[in-house]
């Protein structure tokens, strides 16, 4: 009889290694779906990802919760005398945290609003188009005079550099995102997603790592440590908006820096918020990644509520590699 754990290894490793070596298999369903996708208005919409990322952490968090309330045999203490409550002290209902997020998506939709998205593989005149500029006279002007005036003030198509969106009235605000033609391949998606989250895990460990080193910082880190004996998946956005604009422009960059397609960025979030959510559980899970990954690889619950129980260790979100070599060099 396979554990949860062994299950879910048995169903990811195959399609993992099928991803990588024979991505013609999975072409057909990529083209169809990146189809579907790149024609909804919705998808199209340059607050997507900002709804997708809200949506899949009520989603996610809220059942969470139920596991927890549910599962008590299943919490991590801080001690062996800490008495386990089915509601820890802190712990609200959805309709009691409508402030905390509406503190969240304000700035994210601030941005999505007044900033031009710019992904991998498309166009740079679909860029300046979507952003409300001419497209046509930036890229294709008249006379040589005229061009040197045009790429002076052409605006970049690096993610590097941001590009306001070319407010007017008939374009008061950045409404859509340019997107690629063509879908990506299933090994594109699968070393995109793999080599995201490892950039993610080096960054945030190093962003993380100064939030406890640096003084003036800590205060901003404070709030994720105000909790109750435990910790429990509502912990997990109890943030600063520093923090929370941290992890979201840290979590971009990762995406960004590799030329992630969009799809593996749609991919990449539910990935993300499973695993952010599952590290603040603060319970050792039969389905835990740290139990799927290969032994020694990954942290997990109980090396993250140490970190909250404030044992040192688990500054680094996901795996462990980091925060060994971190022990070691003090």
């Amino acid at each position: 009889m396979f554990s949860p754990a062994q299950t879910i290894r048995a169903i990811l490793a195959p399609v993992l290694l099928t991803s990588l070596l024979f991505p013609s298999l999975y072409q057909p369903f990529l083209d169809s779906t990146w189809s579907t996708l790149r024609y909804s208005s919705f998808y199209n919409w340059s607050t997507f990802e900002t709804i997708w990322t809200v949506f899949c952490y009520a989603a996610i968090e809220v059942s969470m919760t139920i596991v927890f309330l549910r599962h008590p045999e299943w919490r991590l203490s801080p001690s062996p005398s800490s008495k386990a409550r089915a509601k820890p002290k802190g712990m609200r209902r959805p309709s009691r945290r409508i402030g905390e997020i509406l503190l969240y998506i304000a700035p994210l939709l601030t941005m999505d609003l007044t900033m031009i998205k710019k992904f991998a593989d498309v166009p740079l005149a679909d860029i300046l188009s979507s952003g409300n500029y001419d497209a046509h006279a930036l890229l294709a002007p008249p006379d040589d005079h005229v061009l040197l005036a045009a790429n002076a003030s052409l605006p970049s198509k690096s993610f590097l550099l941001p590009t306001l969106h070319n407010f007017t009235a008939s374009s008061p605000l950045q409404l859509v995102r340019a997107l690629p033609p063509d879908a990506p391949s299933s090994r594109r998606l699968a070393t995109e997603l793999m080599a995201s989250f490892l950039i993610y895990d080096t960054l945030f460990f190093a962003f993380h790592l100064s939030l406890h080193q640096i003084r003036p910082l800590r205060r901003w880190h404070a709030p994720h440590h105000s909790h109750d004996t435990g910790i429990h998946p509502q912990v997990t956005n109890q943030l600063s908006v520093f923090e929370r604009l941290g992890l979201v422009l840290l979590a971009n960059f990762s995406l960004n820096i590799i030329g992630s397609h969009v799809l593996t960025r749609t991919l990449f979030v539910p990935v993300f918020v499973w695993l952010l959510v599952e590290i603040h559980s603060g319970m050792d899970l039969p389905w835990g990644y740290d139990k799927v990954l290969p032994q020694g690889w990954a942290g997990g619950a109980r090396t993250h509520m140490k970190h909250h129980a404030g044992g040192g260790g688990g500054l680094e979100p996901f795996f462990c590699w980091w925060d060994r070599l971190w022990e070691v060099c003090r």
